[in-house]
């Protein structure tokens, strides 16, 4: 069986024996299955013309759900067990997501024309005699997608959660506002998606390229687009996890509401939405007008994000300049006032008044590793971007993290050496790079190990104009991703690559299916490159911090 991500436990029939569907199969939904049982109707259905009619009573269906937790056993509340057989598949799950991974399973045994959204003629469906077992290694399986540099519509927001789901990744971290666009309405500040969501033009390639793209570019989510989007992901027991960056990153918001900026230093009503990447040394003034003005940001977006389907905030924290903050008397003053160890005590500061102002509230706060720098309280977690040494110190320090190492899985790292790779950023990290990423670093004390929930590999669009080149940056890597944190491995290097190769054969006709624009195996298609547009690729293998 063809399986990503790999099962624990796949238990073959022997003698080959297979079970063939008829052209209307009757599904028999127990108690609580019915999300995924009308997920079944739509999305199979659609492939397979089947209706999924409910089984009446006393009368066997060739597909049966159920909600079990003593599926679980050690494996946890997302596991599931499939079981084929003459009488055809009943799925299993500990709870009402083991159920859903379980149904993504059986899509992916039935072949890639069941990723179709409409039947071929003259196709049957037939299954292998089976039992798999299975459930996932981490519980945080993710992947950070930035629609702030570059603009995502919604429609493109959900086929990614869809892409997700089939991957059994659950985690949806939406990089949402940056200095280069801010994309979520926030109704008592219009100016932040009005001026905010719109930049003049775009730099053509990494910041070192003399091209530009002179199209206005930009958007934004409405209030109910998010909603949308987020009930949709609930949907697929995919989370969804907001950033606002503060107090770095957020010149577009400057631009918008110039009282947020640094007055006293730079004329902030002279500065626009950023059009270059980089970082930018204009940055939010350490005000207490600035924190208000930011807390009825955060009340507005704890609406749209129910805590029950993203706990979860992140608040960025990350590439903070200080130049301005050391120019500014009123930085100066408030440095004074608060007691704190200069600059970079006044950004802890900062971090630690949105974490103590969203544990009130039920959240957690979120961070990227620089969170770490002048403490940090005792509920907030670290993204570890910079390497594994921030999610080390973390972990060890009784903070929970998720592992996202710049150097290991930042899909906008360039996929191969040659020179047809487009717009060519960073290391090398091929397939088979990524699938040999281990989440827990062997220095770790069991203690501190169990305090990395997952991983998610992140995905910066700087060099990613639209959908196409966020699938061809995405995929495959995402697959050999998804198997990392969802399958038990053995160490790094003893990793069987070649047989996830072998699977790969077939998944590449799953992703064909679903209208994926992923790096052919063999190089990049012509479309799929641009010649003459500056990246900036890093020769060598990426340090181990």
């Amino acid at each position: 069986m063809d399986l990503i991500p790999a099962p624990q436990v796949v238990l073959l029939d022997e003698g080959g024996r297979r079970f063939t569907f008829g052209p209307q199969p009757l599904l028999d939904a127990g108690p609580g299955t019915g999300t995924v049982a009308r997920w079944l109707r739509r999305e199979l259905g659609a492939a397979t013309g089947w209706e999924l009619p409910a089984a009446p009573a006393g009368v066997s269906a060739e597909l049966r759900l159920r909600i079990d937790p003593d599926v679980a056993g050690d494996r946890g509340p997302e596991s599931y067990l499939i079981d084929i057989g003459p009488d055809g598949a009943e799925l299993a799950g500990a709870s009402a997501a083991g159920l859903f991974w379980a149904a993504q399973t059986l899509r992916q045994l039935l072949g890639p024309d069941a990723y179709r959204r409409a039947p071929l003629p003259g196709r049957t469906w037939s299954l292998s005699y089976a039992s798999v077992v299975d459930g996932p290694r981490f519980g945080w399986r993710g992947m950070m997608l930035d629609v702030a540099r570059h603009f995502m519509p919604k429609d493109g927001v959900l086929r990614y959660i869809d892409l997700l789901a089939a991957h059994k990744l659950n985690v949806l971290h939406l990089h949402l506002t940056d200095d280069q666009g801010w994309r979520i309405e926030i109704k008592r500040y219009p100016r932040l998606t009005e001026v905010g969501g719109w930049r003049p033009r775009s730099r053509w390639g990494h910041r070192a390229s003399p091209l530009w793209n002179e199209t206005p570019h930009g958007g934004y989510y409405t209030q109910d687009d998010i909603r949308e989007i987020v009930a949709y992901a609930a949907e697929r027991h995919v989370r969804v996890v907001p950033e606002i960056d503060v107090p770095g990153h957020s010149q577009a918001a400057i631009a918008a509401y110039p009282e947020l900026g640094n007055t006293d230093v730079v004329d902030t009503t002279a500065l626009g939405v950023w059009d270059d990447w980089g970082i930018t040394e204009n940055v939010l003034a350490p005000t207490e007008a600035v924190l208000r003005f930011y807390e009825g940001v955060f009340e507005e977006l704890l609406e749209l994000f129910p805590a029950e389907v993203s706990p979860f905030v992140h608040v960025g924290g990350d590439e903070c300049p200080k130049a301005q903050w050391k120019a500014s008397a009123v930085a100066q003053e408030r440095i004074r006032e608060l007691g704190v160890d200069g600059e970079d005590g006044l950004q802890a500061w900062f971090v630690r008044h949105f974490d103590d102002w969203l544990t009130a509230r039920g959240r957690r706060l979120i961070g990227w590793d620089e969170i770490l720098e002048g403490g940090l309280a005792d509920g907030a977690a670290v993204s570890s971007w910079r390497g594994y040494a921030g999610g080390i110190a973390a972990a060890e320090a009784g903070h929970d993290v998720v592992m996202c190492p710049e150097q290991q899985v930042y899909l906008d790292h360039r996929q191969a050496g040659g020179a047809d790779e487009p717009m060519p950023i960073g290391y090398v990290r091929s397939l088979e790079d990524v699938y040999r990423f281990e989440p827990v670093p062997p220095k770790l004390s069991p203690e501190a190990a169990a305090r990395v929930l997952g991983a998610q590999a992140n995905v910066w669009t700087e060099v990613m104009e639209n959908q196409d080149r966020v699938d061809y940056q995405v995929f495959p890597r995402l697959v050999a991703f998804a198997e990392v944190v969802w399958s038990w491995q053995p160490e790094p290097a003893e990793r069987d690559f070649a047989r996830f190769e072998g699977r790969m054969a077939a998944h590449y006709a799953r992703l064909a299916a679903q209208g994926v624009d992923y790096r052919p195996p063999g190089g990049p298609l012509p479309r799929q490159r641009r010649p003459g547009v500056l990246g900036r690729p890093i020769e060598g293998a990426p340090p181990n911090v």
